[in-house]
């Protein structure tokens, strides 16, 4: 068996105003070789199947691992140019199994739908019978492009998403059962008519995630798999839905699918969004005995495209004299090399934050000391490396504030303790993210608060202005199905 492997993985926010280029693909990650470096959330898959792969004697061809932080649009001669790339080495070395690692929600310029393009165009050359196997983070839009042209398809199943290599060895197995002819699989895919912030490590979602698990394998299930759908793109296939792969039954395959999108909507009340605003949120701050409790700014999320450089919840804290709290990360490349060169120790007078659009407030003016200054900074996200580059801590009169010289959400606390800030006496960590930043920071925190801050990732799901697909999704509507 000849295996190629390969991946290509951003998400795109329709609505930000930052260009996805070459250079932020360059600055995350563009390797031919990308199972020879450290694994990352969307190379990890990579790393699992060229390791199973050699188990069984298989020749691997390794091809083109390209991701980049989300944001904007991706141009389209760097989308062309490297599912291009990908094509041609699918079309040199004619594989039985073509494995690749993707999003789901990659938008490029003149490409709504960039994973179904590519999936169509391997299928293309690939012919109606050799595997394709497809990799995709939960914030997907389900595609029919894509069902049609892949054989197997699998999502991350947790968010925060520690699972990748999970479901990468999920995968491989299903593909090389397909390719040795031991299963006939049949996908089928239920639109939930929801779209939401689903937790899966926190109940009700922990539990629905324990039930597709505990479908899998039985009675000719071979894969279960929620879309949770990704919010802030103006896409047409925008949503929740979930996917059954079944082995050759593609009516129990259809039946499940519309079981668990049953299920889905009956805990429905559970994922209902409901976030303190900033001003709330300091309150219970305020009155909290001990910390350091953490309050989520899930509105500057990079890890969905916002600049990470909004000041709403660092005004709020100066306005009101709080001390002993750290925000994590501001993304802002200039103030960190100023304070390279300033060094250690150094007072300035800096403008930090309010950059990029008007989504990221107006900028504030302070008296900082660089506390710490570190290079090449990871945080980790389950099992997997990502990367932020320089790493500067200022500390404004008990205001701590970590910089980042890429532009990346936080993940763990580490992004604090890496650079010497001490978290331990802290009353509040402040971590720029929506969710994955949980399973980090609960482990440290005395309470976890996830905040309906302002920025441009609103939480609020009723708000996002889309012109591609219809409102009749809930919770914008109470009942979709009327």
């Amino acid at each position: 068996m000849k295996l190629l492997i390969a991946g290509l993985a951003t998400e795109t926010n329709t609505f930000s105003p930052i260009p996805t280029g070459r250079h932020a693909f360059e600055e995350s990650m563009v390797s031919r070789n990308a199972t020879a470096e450290p694994a990352n959330l969307f190379s990890a898959p990579l790393h699992e199947w060229r390791r199973m792969a050699g188990e069984r004697g298989w020749e691997v061809v390794e091809s083109l691992c390209a991701f980049a932080q989300p944001a904007g649009l991706t141009t389209r001669v760097v989308y062309e140019e490297y599912r291009d790339e990908i094509l041609r080495d699918v079309e040199t070395h004619r594989p039985d199994l073509f494995l690749i690692s993707m999003h789901g929600a990659m938008v490029a310029e003149g490409y709504d739908d960039c994973e179904g393009d590519l999936m169509a165009r391997a299928r293309a050359i690939m012919g109606p019978d050799r595997v394709i196997g497809l990799e995709l983070d939960l914030h997907n839009h389900l595609t029919q492009a894509m069902l049609e042209n892949a054989t197997l398809i699998v999502s991350y199943k947790e968010y925060p998403h520690v699972d990748s290599p999970d479901r990468a060895r999920e995968l491989f197995a299903m593909a090389a059962d397909a390719a040795e002819g031991r299963t006939r699989p049949v996908m089928r895919a239920h639109d939930c008519r929801m779209l939401t912030i689903i937790r899966t490590m926190e109940e009700p979602g922990k539990s629905f995630v324990q039930a597709m698990k505990d479908a899998e394998g039985r009675d000719g299930i071979l894969s279960v798999s929620l879309t949770h759908g990704f919010p802030w793109a103006d896409v047409a296939d925008v949503g929740a839905r979930v996917l059954v792969i079944a082995d050759g039954d593609a009516g129990r395959a259809a039946m499940v699918a519309e079981e668990f999108a049953g299920r889905l909507w009956d805990i429905r009340e559970g994922l209902r969004p409901s976030y303190p605003g900033i001003a709330e949120a300091l309150d219970i701050l305020e009155a909290a005995a001990e910390g350091p409790v953490t309050l989520a700014d899930m509105g500057d999320n990079a890890g969905a495209g916002a600049p990470s450089d909004s000041t709403f919840f660092l005004r709020a804290i100066l306005a009101r004299g709080i001390r002993d709290v750290a925000l994590a990360p501001f993304w802002d490349p200039v103030l960190v090399s100023l304070c390279r060169d300033a060094g250690l120790g150094a007072r300035m007078r800096v403008r930090l934050g309010g950059k990029i659009c008007a989504e990221s407030g107006e900028p504030v003016d302070l008296d900082v000391t660089v506390r710490g200054i570190r290079d090449d900074m990871t945080q980790k996200l389950g099992d997997t490396l990502m990367p932020m580059g320089t790493g500067v801590w200022l500390e404004a009169d008990g205001v701590h504030l970590v910089l980042s010289s890429l532009r990346t959400q936080c993940f763990s606390p580490t992004i604090f303790t890496d650079l010497g800030l001490d978290i331990t006496g802290l009353r509040a960590m402040i971590p720029k993210s929506t969710n994955h930043f949980y399973q980090n920071f609960v482990r440290v925190s005395t309470r976890v608060i996830h905040v309906g801050s302002p920025g441009a990732v609103t939480p609020d799901m009723t708000a996002i202005p889309f012109t591609k697909r219809d409102g009749n999704y809930w919770p914008k509507v109470e009942n979709p199905f009327g």
